[in-house]
């Protein structure tokens, strides 16, 4: 019985949309989908890492570019938002450390009150600045003081009056100098005595005044120390007297803010502490140093100082989840960052200088990031790990870091850290993650292992279109009508190289939607329609196909040989699929087989030549060994043969032409010829059977485009595997060519059915002899070995 080819209804499924309703004209009238169709595998695996609160339960989501890894992720995130009971979010502020400047403190607030308790900060302190200088300018602080003055003047000079009385009784004069020092002097009556004078006395009395003057110097020094004591006494007592009015200016003002954040443990031991500095710290408030004072206000935003700033790390909106998109994960927009000031040519930096990384903004929520980009910048993999193991968010220098300086910089108390990551990238990062870094299956538990795509069902037809429909709402496209509908979903399933299957790159389709809306608008049309579905994708093959038409240029010329009519010996055409980044298409190829007298070996020409990979060589093997069991049961096979792909510069890999090969040879073998108006496809195993291969599709048009070329013919067409008869999804103008009986595709089981269709003889059956029918290939390829063995 002769193989029967393909039915045109076999080359191609169309889409019914037998799952929509009847009256869904188009899009307009489709409920949009608020998902990502046919990810619910991924989609469990995200829903299990964000319900588990234990470390370690981050995602790698793992998926090819463009199956809306993202957007999946972010549409659940924003239709679940897991922020329960248990997680609550936290404003997170950074004061200065009154102990320890170098190492400022972390302050905690409930979400959204961070910036609150910085205003409040803001208004004590503007309070403070105005209020506290008119609290020292009065009155009765002026009388205090002048008070304590005089109490200490008069101690001092009292003390002083007596020491000169008694200096006087002995003659002995106590007066101070210009340059301030206290100076004793012998008297001579009224006057001081000079040298001369001093010289007559006898020296009995020149003693008694040295004795004297002695005695009163050791008196000056005890009193000079008395005054010492008196002063400092005096400036605790003025210390004093001014915290008691500062106190009250600050009492005052702070005691609100202490019943304000009263359950507020932290906020309340900070104010404390704010205001035990501040009575420590007048001077910044009364201006007495303008240097110290003119630093300690050299901020950058408001005038108040800079040491009584909060700043608010990281302020949360308590009714929303927070989900970070890092774009540029290097590692101070991800750890964070201390800014430098500079104030009259001095560089310094402070805890009001802090800046926040992502991981700040998604503390209590989702940070996602792209895998690659974090593996490409340094140290933000190690910082990750890091801050994942210990649950901490250090703020450390990277300079530091790198540089080994010993350069001063502050040490900021750690943040407590309660993040999910979300990691996309693909599956060869994955696995060399998993292989290379023993941390990470620890701290990535959870793997969203996103599809390529889906059944074809009347269902999951259904869900598509809907999926078209959310593209066409999101981005205020023109709708697209049922029949656009169903031109985009076979698309997809062309895309996904199966007719029972529909592509899951979501990118692709949009794009081409964006396409369509444009050719549409283009027309002036009010909606989508099937012609400007075609249009847009004419347009993106006429962009990316420049390879293609030059290749096809080469048949038109004959630089390219190659035959579709008549028949040869050894000589078969087959299909081999040319990619470039963007784009493919199928050309067919001349394979020749010749034979000479030898040892029964296949010369591989390419793989001599080492123009021919890994893969081919083994189908070279695999056919050669279906040939040794055919014809080299009892003895070898007396021929060596060479067979090579013709006008082939640039390498062969594949074993998809190994069918036609074996038929080359046979037909070498047998000097029958092999029809040139029928090319093949397909790879088979030991025992001849058919085994399906990639770019069925683009193989079957390459070839059709050539024939169209070289001149159409009825009786021309294809041989694939019968395996490979799910994968199609031809061209228009095949399928009409089929259905007029102009083209023919032949979906074969077994090599022995090619051999049929391409040299119009059966192939041949064992006879209970050992031998092959006459009549047949086989028995001729047998009868003539037989006689070169002889």
């Amino acid at each position: 019985m002769p193989i029967k080819p393909l039915s045109s209804d076999k080359l191609y499924r169309v889409s019914e949309l037998n799952g929509l309703d009847a009256d869904c004209k188009s899009t307009k009238h489709l409920t949009p989908l608020d998902e990502i169709v046919g990810q619910e595998r991924a989609q469990q695996a995200v829903e299990f890492a964000m319900s588990i609160k234990e470390k370690g339960y981050n995602i790698y989501a793992i998926g090819r570019n463009g199956l809306g890894k993202r957007t999946m992720v972010m549409r659940y995130l924003n239709r679940h938002e897991p922020n329960d009971k248990e997680s609550s979010l936290y404003d997170w502020c950074y004061v200065v450390n009154f102990e320890e400047t170098r190492s400022p403190k972390v302050l905690k607030l409930p979400a959204g009150t961070g910036t609150q308790f910085k205003k409040d900060i803001e208004k004590l302190m503007l309070r403070l600045v105005k209020g506290m200088p008119l609290a020292f300018d009065n009155e009765m602080y002026y009388s205090r003081a002048e008070t304590l003055k005089n109490q200490l003047a008069e101690k001092q000079e009292g003390a002083l009056a007596n020491l000169t009385k008694q200096a006087k009784e002995k003659s002995i004069s106590l007066s101070l100098t210009t340059q301030g020092d206290y100076q004793l002097v012998a008297m001579n009556g009224e006057e001081l005595h000079t040298e001369e004078t001093f010289d007559q006395l006898t020296e009995e009395e020149r003693n008694q005044f040295d004795e004297n003057i002695n005695q009163f110097e050791a008196k000056l020094r005890g009193i000079v120390r008395q005054l010492t004591e008196w002063e400092e006494n005096y400036t605790d007592k003025q210390q004093k007297l001014n915290e008691e009015i500062a106190s009250e200016v600050i009492v005052h003002s702070i005691k609100e803010l202490k019943d304000k954040y009263q359950r507020q443990s932290a906020v309340k031991h900070h104010l404390v502490a704010l205001e035990k500095d501040i009575l420590e710290n007048l001077d910044i408030f009364l201006e007495e140093n303008e240097e110290q004072v003119a630093l300690a206000y050299a901020a950058l935003d408001k005038k108040m100082p800079r040491r009584y700033q909060v700043n608010v790390l990281v302020s949360q909106d308590n009714n929303k989840f927070p989900i970070v998109v890092e774009e540029n994960p290097n590692y101070h927009a991800i750890f964070g960052y201390v800014e430098n000031a500079t104030f009259k040519g001095t560089v310094f930096t402070d805890f009001s200088l802090i800046r926040p990384g992502s991981l700040h903004r998604a503390n209590g929520g989702v940070l996602m990031m792209d895998a690659v980009k974090v593996l490409e910048r340094p140290y933000v993999w190690d910082g990750l790990k890091r801050a994942l193991r210990s649950r901490k968010l250090n703020l450390s220098s990277l300079e530091r870091e790198v540089t080994l300086s010993g350069t001063i910089s502050l040490d900021p108390e750690p943040i407590p850290l309660d993040v999910k990551i979300i990691l996309f990238g693909d599956y060869q990062t994955y696995q060399l993650l998993l292989h290379y870094d023993p941390e990470f299956s620890e701290l990535f538990r959870v793997t969203a292992d996103f599809e390529d795509e889906m059944v074809r069902t009347d269902e999951s037809e259904e869900h598509y279109a809907r999926f078209i429909s959310s593209i066409v709402h999101d981005n205020n496209m023109l709708h697209c009508d049922r029949k656009a509908i169903a031109r985009v979903i076979e698309y997809s399933s062309r895309r996904a190289d199966d007719q029972n299957k529909l592509s899951l790159h979501s990118a692709d389709i949009a794009n081409l939607l964006r396409e369509t809306n444009y050719c549409a608008r283009s027309s002036n049309a009010t909606m989508i329609r099937t012609h400007h579905v075609e249009q847009a994708l004419q347009n993106q093959e006429k962009r990316v196909s420049r390879l293609k038409d030059h290749v096809m240029h080469s048949f038109v010329t004959g630089t390219t040989l190659l035959d579709t009519e008549g028949a040869s010996v050894g000589q078969v055409n087959a299909l081999a699929v040319i990619a470039t980044s963007d784009y493919q298409f199928g050309s067919p190829n001349r394979i020749t087989a010749t034979t000479a007298f030898g040892e029964g070996d296949v010369f591989d020409i390419e793989r001599k030549v080492e123009l021919g990979g890994s893969i081919h060589s083994k189908g070279v093997m695999i056919l050669s060994a279906y040939l040794a069991s055919i014809f080299g049961k009892t003895s070898k096979i007396p021929l060596t043969t060479h067979l090579t792909f013709e006008q082939s510069y640039g390498g062969v890999d594949g074993d998809s032409a190994s069918m036609a090969e074996l038929c080359a040879i046979v037909s070498a073998f047998s000097q029958q010829p092999i029809r040139q108006d029928v090319a093949i496809t397909g790879s088979m195993n030991q025992f001849g059977d058919a085994q399906p291969i990639g770019g069925v599709n683009e193989k079957i048009e390459g070839f059709f485009d050539v024939c169209v070329i070289k001149g159409r013919k009825p009786t021309q067409g294809v041989i694939i595997p019968a395996s490979n008869a799910h994968n199609l999804m031809l061209r228009k103008d095949i399928v009409e060519a089929v259905e007029k009986g102009s083209f023919q595709i032949w979906a074969i089981s077994h090599v022995k059915e090619a051999i049929e269709i391409l040299m119009g003889m059966k192939a041949g059956m064992l006879t209970e002899h050992g031998n092959y029918d006459l009549d047949s290939i086989f028995g001729i390829a047998q009868i003539k070995l037989n006689a070169l063995r002889k």
